[in-house]
């Protein structure tokens, strides 16, 4: 038996997934970027006119997308301590993934789920980060 959840209060889903499902004592998140909750905001991306990606700041937005991941878990009955699962997607890997994983590890020094980091050519939308997790309702 599994449950959809949906959030009033993360970044509405770009296509049609809930933000999470339970199944069990499992929560599996769907895909979270950085975009701003009740917006299309999206911190630390600059478009051109034509919503062309200029420039990113991959600091910004991850801490734009594990604010978004600790809202899905919180409203699911989770928190980010029981993350046991983490799928990183970047858009680009060489210039990101040293500023990001410094901030990973800020939020992630207490607890320490697996994680996978694998570089991506591009997001559903003009974002330069994403996360996939698997968290544990107690």
């Amino acid at each position: 038996m599994s449950k959809l959840i949906r959030s009033d209060k993360a970044p509405e889903p770009v296509g049609l997934y809930p933000h999470a499902r339970k199944v069990g004592n499992l929560l599996f998140l769907s895909g979270v970027g950085p975009r701003k909750p009740d917006s299309k905001e999206i911190p630390g991306v600059e478009l051109d006119e034509n919503g062309n990606v200029i420039a990113h700041d991959i600091k910004t937005q991850c801490h734009s997308v594990f604010e978004n991941v600790r809202i899905i878990l919180e409203e699911s009955g989770s928190n980010w301590n029981n993350l046991v699962d983490v799928t990183v997607f970047l858009t680009d890997m060489k210039n990101d993934f040293e500023t990001y994983n410094n901030v990973y590890a800020e939020y992630f020094k207490d607890n320490q789920p697996c994680r996978t980091t694998v570089e991506v050519s591009s997001l559903p939308t003009p974002i330069a980060i994403e996360l996939k997790c698997i968290a544990t309702i107690v």
